[in-house]
């Protein structure tokens, strides 16, 4: 009698277990086939190519599934990446994902030994490469003797950065991409788009001399000289540019 019911009670664990294996192995299957990646979309990055970050995401040996991905990238930081803080992948369809890139805020780069190396809002270096980046202009006229990843520009007067910000997102404002902002000794602020440039003085008036900007640029293409801005204002008709 107890042997019978030994003999039963197995017979229920091992079919038990074999059910479950099974409904295991359908899941699985379910989650393979129903939810694998066909259709990417890339959103935030302007470093890098959406070709690029698929590959970053999605390499070749790598499980392309939506959940797995998901799961992965949810508002994970970044840290091998250049430029990129953060990414994260969106569910868009079973089949379908949308990776969110959220790079750096970079506010400009100076040249040390060789290497460009970006600074933030704040002017702490986050970034070194060898590669100018298109979009990030160059600093030039500041004075530092040593720079230290992670680490504010130990510049002078440290107002600067600021005073950089300002430009700079003025020039993303309003679709101007300079290649260099020089500023001098007294923080007055020059602009070089090519063999181009622009004396904007003091930051003083900044918006309306680069909305006056906007349409004066594309006529100095290929030219090189020194437009003065110094000291425009909303009586201002004539724009000197004085040809190299």
């Amino acid at each position: 009698m107890y042997q019978y019911d030994d003999f039963n009670r197995k017979k229920f664990i091992v079919w038990t277990v074999l059910i479950v294996l099974i409904l295991v192995g359908i899941g699985a299957g379910v989650v393979i086939t129903q939810f694998s990646v066909t259709e990417v979309k890339v959103e935030g990055n302007e470093h890098y190519t959406d070709a690029e970050i698929r590959e970053m995401i999605m390499p070749e040996d790598t499980w392309h599934n939506s959940l797995y991905l998901s799961f992965k990238y949810r508002n994970k930081e970044i840290k091998n990446i250049p430029f990129v803080e953060m990414m994260d992948v969106e569910i868009v369809s079973n089949h379908a994902i949308k990776i969110n890139v959220y790079e750096k805020a970079l506010a400009g780069c100076v040249n040390y030994l060789g290497n460009y190396m970006y600074f933030d809002r704040d002017g702490i270096v986050v970034e070194s490469s060898d590669q100018l980046t298109a979009g990030v202009p160059q600093i030039k006229g500041l004075t530092f003797e040593h720079v230290v990843m992670h680490e504010k520009l130990p510049v002078e007067d440290t107002s600067v950065f600021a005073k950089i910000l300002n430009v700079t997102q003025l020039l993303g404002k309003y679709e101007l991409e300079a290649d260099k902002i020089f500023f001098g000794g007294d923080m007055d602020i020059t602009l070089y788009f090519g063999q181009a440039r622009v004396y904007l003085g003091q930051d003083e008036r900044l918006e309306e001399k680069m909305m006056q900007l906007v349409p004066i640029l594309p006529h100095l293409s290929g030219k090189s000289g020194i437009l003065n801005m110094e000291n425009f204002d909303e009586n201002t008709e004539n724009i000197p540019f004085n040809m190299d």
